[in-house]
């Protein structure tokens, strides 16, 4: 069962970034610099982080990199050592078949996580009804975080009625819709709106390129029993794991504009900002290829990260991507939050003893 307190901020709706994996340029754990990226998501004002997600490299199940459970407890520790355990929402990635996805889950449970982020991706043979009963296995564990990843960067594009059966599922109690489209993204917010459990479902944006708009979006669909109401109640975001102290600040514009619902023009402005930010960061113009690398070099700029670095070569910046980066560094200052990190930067890299 959820922690109440957890369940509630869930549904009122929270910056969550997708926490990166820190590396030495051996490509070792920096363990300093992991601890360091969770101290900073939690200054910055984030009400909860994911781990052992894309961000953080699905490799880390790897046999021979094997850091999928140290990169969690590491997390898990500066939580209960900050004194957030039961209000912060922990939230562990599971992914691969259903063996692997309720082995993770299990693990998930016993460190304390609060919901698991279940991926889709890398399970093109399995069908739909596969991936169904994989979720309702999972669901057995640990609460439910749905997950849709976009295909470029290995998810697959997902049915409506998938989603119908998904969301019909009880311990499901948020969706990352994250497939980077218009029309596969109203799948999900139609699926759920249409569901007996519409009210239990809290709806998560993962499109890093429509972030703020997705946010001041309020859905109206018609359903079998009247017009049902849906909006994102907030963001799961690998976006929002750098610059994450102006995350926050504008996720309260949102939340402001949301309550006097009037949308300040400036507010729209902003959002087009962080979409071209988030296309360098994310290497848009190359497919995604550099984008993990991309959140990796902004961390490194600000001294969190050692280097970009990535587990695998093939996950490297593109050509002209730093290029990319310098420029929205220049043309929006207002996006980053560089002064906050110096700040602070000393402490959160100082270690300290594990809880």
């Amino acid at each position: 069962m959820m922690n109440p307190v957890i369940k509630e901020k869930l549904h009122q709706g929270t910056v969550i970034p997708a926490h990166p994996l820190a590396l030495t340029s051996e490509k070792n754990l920096d363990e300093a610099g992991q601890r360091a990226l969770t101290r900073y998501y939690m200054e910055a004002g984030a009400g909860g982080v994911a781990v052992g997600v894309h961000t953080t490299q699905f490799e880390i199940r790897d046999p021979e990199i094997n850091l999928f459970e140290q990169v969690l407890r590491l997390a898990m520790e500066e939580i209960k050592a900050a004194g957030k355990e039961s209000s912060f929402i922990k939230i562990a990635g599971v992914c691969g078949p259903v063996q692997q996805a309720v082995k993770e889950a299990t693990l998930a449970k016993d460190l304390g996580y609060d919901l698991g982020l279940l991926s889709m991706g890398g399970l093109d043979d399995l069908t739909e009804d596969e991936l169904i009963n994989r979720t309702e296995k999972v669901a057995e564990i640990l609460p439910v975080f749905g997950f849709y990843l976009q295909p470029s960067v290995g998810g697959r594009v997902l049915s409506y009625e998938f989603w119908q059966r998904f969301a019909e599922i009880l311990n499901v109690h948020a969706i990352k819709i994250a497939p980077f489209n218009r029309y596969l993204t109203l799948d999900v917010v139609r699926a759920v709106a249409s569901s007996q459990r519409n009210q239990e479902i809290a709806l998560y944006t993962g499109n890093d390129d429509n972030i703020i708009n997705d946010l001041l979006t309020i859905f109206k669909i018609q359903t079998a029993s009247g017009v049902v109401e849906k909006k994102f109640a907030g963001g799961l975001l690998g976006h929002w794991s750098v610059w994450t102290r102006r995350a926050v600040e504008q996720f309260k514009e949102v939340k402001k504009a949301q309550d006097q619902k009037s949308i300040p023009s400036d507010l729209l402005t902003i959002g087009q900002d962080v979409t071209d930010a988030n296309a360098a960061f994310f290497d848009a113009n190359n497919q995604f290829q550099g984008c993990i690398a991309g959140i990796n070099e902004v961390l490194t700029r600000q001294g969190i990260l050692q280097g970009n670095w990535c587990l695998y070569d093939k996950e490297r910046l593109s050509p002209a991507q730093s290029a990319e980066i310098d420029r929205v560094y220049e043309q929006y200052p207002h996006l980053n939050d560089d002064e906050f990190v110096r700040a602070n930067l000393d402490k959160w890299l100082k270690t300290t003893k594990k809880v």
